[in-house]
């Protein structure tokens, strides 16, 4: 079929490898690293304390402009700007898995949460890098496409260093009782050596065309040079857009607002109906997981077909839609085939509006600034959503999960309403 010969790109294929490097180290510093820690016999504070380490993924924006300014010396020459980032920021993470590997949090917790910090900004470094890669490889057209093949790499990826590691830790311990440290030791090992098909992938890939600016760099001043970095980013978007500009942020800022929100009160909404963990877990992990995949691909061939902003409206309306599905859940109580078209269907509609998200916001970052500005489109993207979800428990309390499901819906409404403005503009946003 041809709408499907897409996916076959080989720009797109690698997408898919690169979003599993990409995806890979969340969350060996985050879920998966508690859990280690936990059975390690470390104290609960100590644990939560560890898991700020995390944060790096959400200020990535303030070194963003480096990796779009300064070029690394002499891996610069051999594979390009965005490909030496890249592959040096995979064998950070690569060496620092492996390192954590070699330690024993019960016995040098200090020097391994260190190691943990390394991966979180070595893995954040890389996300900035595959994402400006992302943009600057390849034209609009197969952004969406790109998008959705990353997606399901990272998605998989997920899997593997979540309940994948859980695993062979499991497998690899002499009981299922008994502790070993050897065995997480070997598992970080493992997942270590999973980044290499998305190193393998930066080799191969070609560098994409350099786009710099006009101005005479070498006559900079280092205030000049720090202006340009941090200041210009931000300024173009503004000249670029001029009086669609703020529309544009209010629409990023809204985009994930009602998804985001009801995704905090999901699980508590579950075990509150009479759903246990097995259950939840099975559904939401394998059912959810196939249907956000999918929703991806389904989005991809939508952007393909009718542009960014179609896709755009169609996954934002399907997103607010979704959440009214969950009050009929809420009225029939624990039925386990209702949960099971209700994830499906939640997940499917994510997956199709988080490609075009991502579709859209590559669309509008200049390729000069691709990793600044993309950096801050994707922190941009949460802060609004994960502020408001913060209370989304005292609206539960306040009210009840029914009134709670269609207020979220509720709030995906001013996004679709940014979005028919914007149409109205397209000529000027390029999309």
């Amino acid at each position: 079929m041809r709408w499907l010969s897409v996916y076959s790109n080989p720009k797109v294929v690698s997408l898919f490898f690169l979003g599993f490097s990409s995806g890979l180290p969340l969350l060996l510093v985050f879920s998966t690293l508690s859990f280690w820690l936990r059975e390690a016999g470390i104290d609960k504070a100590s644990i939560g304390m560890l898991s700020w380490v995390a944060l790096a993924y959400a200020i990535k924006f303030l070194w963003s402009p480096l990796i779009d300014q300064f070029k690394l010396p002499l891996l610069n020459k051999l594979f390009g700007r965005r490909r030496s980032w890249m592959l040096t920021s995979q064998i950070a993470i690569m060496l620092s898995l492996f390192a954590m590997g070699l330690a024993n949090p019960s016995e040098s917790l200090f020097i391994f949460a260190l190691l943990a910090v390394v991966v979180a900004f070595s893995s954040a470094t890389q996300d900035i890098v595959i994402d400006a890669y992302r943009i600057d490889a390849a034209p609009t057209d197969l952004q969406a496409a790109m998008a959705a093949t990353y997606l399901a790499g990272y998605r998989i990826a997920m899997i593997v260093s979540g309940a994948g590691s859980l695993v062979i830790a499991a497998w690899l311990s002499p009981s299922i009782e008994e502790y070993s440290n050897q065995a997480w030791q070997q598992t970080y090992q493992i997942m270590a050596f999973l980044l290499l098909p998305g190193l393998l992938t930066t080799l191969l890939v070609k560098e994409p065309e350099a786009v710099t600016s006009s101005e005479n760099n070498k006559a900079k001043t280092f205030i000049q040079h720090f202006t340009h970095a941090f200041w210009q980013p931000v300024s173009d978007f503004f000249i670029r857009y001029g009086k669609i500009a703020i529309p544009l942020i209010c629409l990023i800022s809204l985009y994930r607002l009602s998804d985001v929100v009801m995704g905090v009160m999901a699980n508590p909404f579950y075990i509150d109906t009479g759903f246990n963990k097995t259950e939840i877990a099975s559904i939401a992990k394998v059912y959810g997981v196939i249907m956000t995949l999918a929703g991806a691909a389904i989005g991809g061939i939508i952007l393909k077909q009718k542009g960014t902003l179609f896709g755009l409206f169609v996954g934002g309306l399907l997103a607010a839609l979704t959440n009214v599905f969950f009050v009929s859940l809420s009225m029939v109580g624990p039925n386990l085939t209702l949960l099971t078209a209700v994830i499906s269907i939640d997940n499917l509609s994510a997956g199709i509006a988080t490609a075009a998200f991502i579709a859209f916001l590559s669309g509008l970052t200049n390729k000069e600034f691709s990793a600044t500005q993309y950096a801050i489109f994707s922190s941009t993207m949460l802060l609004l959503p994960k502020f408001v979800a913060g209370f989304s428990g005292f609206a539960v309390e306040a009210y009840d999960y029914t009134a709670f499901f269609i207020g979220t819906a509720v709030l995906g409404l001013p996004a679709l309403g940014l979005i028919i403005y914007l149409a109205k503009h397209k000529t000027k946003i390029n999309l």
